[in-house]
């Protein structure tokens, strides 16, 4: 049996750790695009079994999450969870802030050598979270991390996966080295940080940005105006729980149930219909990812659901929740 969780956020300086309320459910279901259930995170009472957060998740219309690996342990445990949760597909790398220790250790090839091999696991469908940060990381760490996340893309490319981009600080050397080394053909920002000039670019490319909660934030203009100028098939949604909690809950733990917060956010700026937006938000993940509903684990483990918890009648923890009529898969 998979642990519960395998990292702890830090509670430091942090006033609220309640868990945000359950959101309406979505009418049309969509995926998170990157979400951490390896994390635990709120007060010592209140921390979630990951088939909690996915549990909740389900109940308001989430179809499934992509479970993203930062270094070698989380990036076993999102596998072996994706073999036996349906609900989960799994996304390994070596984060960019992990590169420059593994690399001075000179244990950096070894931990590449994880990632290549797990990436050949069927609900492996992503290489990341990877790319460069030059906020944490300084200049005695950027070769390792340039080195680093070549070496990630080319994994990428030699497993037919999509890769998911971690770009802070760093747009530009980023997106040189995918035009240098030649991009897989799913390509996703995560949590996209740039303006509309650079989600231009991207879409130009042919690549994916995902939007985060970051999104619903108030000062955020300059990310929905990218949000605007970009074709609505080159739109994800993500999470990235337990980070970045969406208005007007940030600063408390975050969770895949609050994808419809965001969503709703980003279909009022775009002044569309959420359903409509649900519905091309889930063709594109599901042309990037492939289907959650294939390479299914033989065996799915139950566990103790809370008391407290009511799920909808309707869903059962060993079936996917149903696509509505009106969806066409492309």
């Amino acid at each position: 049996m998979v642990d519960a969780f395998v990292r702890q956020r830090s509670v430091e300086g942090r006033k609220d750790l309640e868990y945000p309320p359950l959101p309406e459910a979505l009418t049309v279901g969509v995926y998170d695009n990157h979400t951490h259930l390896e994390i635990a995170d709120g007060g010592p009472d209140n921390q979630l079994d990951y088939r909690v957060h996915l549990d909740r998740a389900s109940s308001v219309g989430i179809r499934g999450v992509v479970q993203v690996g930062g270094d070698v342990e989380t990036s076993r445990w999102s596998a072996e969870v994706a073999e036996r949760e349906p609900r989960v597909l799994a996304a390994v790398a070596l984060h960019p802030n992990e590169v420059p220790a593994l690399a001075a250790s000179g244990e950096l090839d070894a931990a590449l050598a994880v990632i290549d091999e797990l990436a050949s696991m069927p609900r492996v469908r992503a290489i990341g979270e990877t790319g460069l940060d030059f906020f944490r990381t300084g200049e005695d760490g950027r070769g390792a991390q340039f080195e680093s996340f070549e070496a990630h893309i080319e994994i990428a490319k030699k497993h037919g996966l999509a890769l998911q981009i971690h770009d802070r600080d760093a747009h530009d050397d980023v997106i040189n080295t995918l035009l240098r080394v030649g991009a897989p053909e799913h390509t996703v920002f995560h949590c996209f940080s740039g303006d509309a000039e650079m989600a231009r670019l991207c879409a130009d490319q042919g690549w994916f940005l995902s939007f985060a909660g970051t999104v619903t934030f108030k000062n955020a203009v300059k990310l929905r105006e990218a949000l605007e100028v970009i074709p609505r098939d080159r739109i994800l949604v993500e999470t990235d729980a337990p980070f970045l909690t969406p208005h007007p809950y940030r600063g408390r733990p975050n969770s895949p149930y609050l994808i419809p917060t965001i969503l709703r956010a980003m279909a009022a700026h775009l002044e569309t219909d959420v359903p409509m937006l649900a519905a091309q938000i889930a063709s594109t993940t599901e042309q990037v990812y492939g289907l959650w509903d294939e390479d299914l684990p033989d065996i799915v483990e139950s566990y103790d659901r809370p008391e407290s918890y009511d799920r909808p009648e309707s869903y059962e923890h060993n079936e996917l929740p149903g696509r509505p009529e009106s969806y066409d898969r492309p």
